[in-house]
């Protein structure tokens, strides 16, 4: 079976297995990525998109691109510019082809499961909270060193 999926402005006709190079996809080497926008899954054309069908793959490597040379030369100007391009490049193998809202297979959702969830946000969230309680006199803490900064400037008791 094979589908057609749309990654970085483009389309690309994929099979489980296949090694291809898109545009670059933020992720590390292993690293599981699933692809929602599906054009078509075998004769099954979306409108605009395969309703519950989605393609997941591995990241193999972050590559570059091939060099490409931009040299322009005005005649009788004694002007030329030279301009070079490396595209970036993410090396991408497809791993299933998942139809009718199903999910990634077992080895696939543990592979993508193994990155550890941060809680940052939720103990920054703690301390945001926590600094901005009510003071005895009804100011925040972030106020309260403010104003008595003020105080000090502008009176010398």
């Amino acid at each position: 079976m094979f589908a057609v999926i749309k990654t970085g402005g483009k389309q690309y006709r994929v099979a489980a297995n296949d090694e291809f190079e898109i545009e670059r996809l933020p992720g590390e080497a292993g690293d599981q990525v699933s692809f929602a926008e599906v054009l078509m899954v075998g004769t099954t054309i979306g409108a605009p998109f395969v309703a519950g069908a989605s393609v997941v793959g591995e990241i193999v490597e972050q590559t570059r691109g091939k060099k490409v040379i931009s040299f322009k030369k005005r005649r009788r100007q004694n002007s030329k510019r030279t301009r070079g391009h490396r595209q970036d490049l993410t090396l991408i193998r497809i791993s299933e082809i998942l139809t009718d809202g199903k999910t990634a297979s077992p080895r696939a959702a543990a592979a993508s499961n193994d990155a550890p969830v941060s809680e940052a946000p939720a103990a920054h969230t703690a301390t945001t909270a926590s600094s901005e309680t009510p003071d005895v006199a009804g100011e925040t803490a972030a106020k309260k060193p403010r104003a008595s900064k003020k105080k000090a400037d502008g009176e010398t008791a």
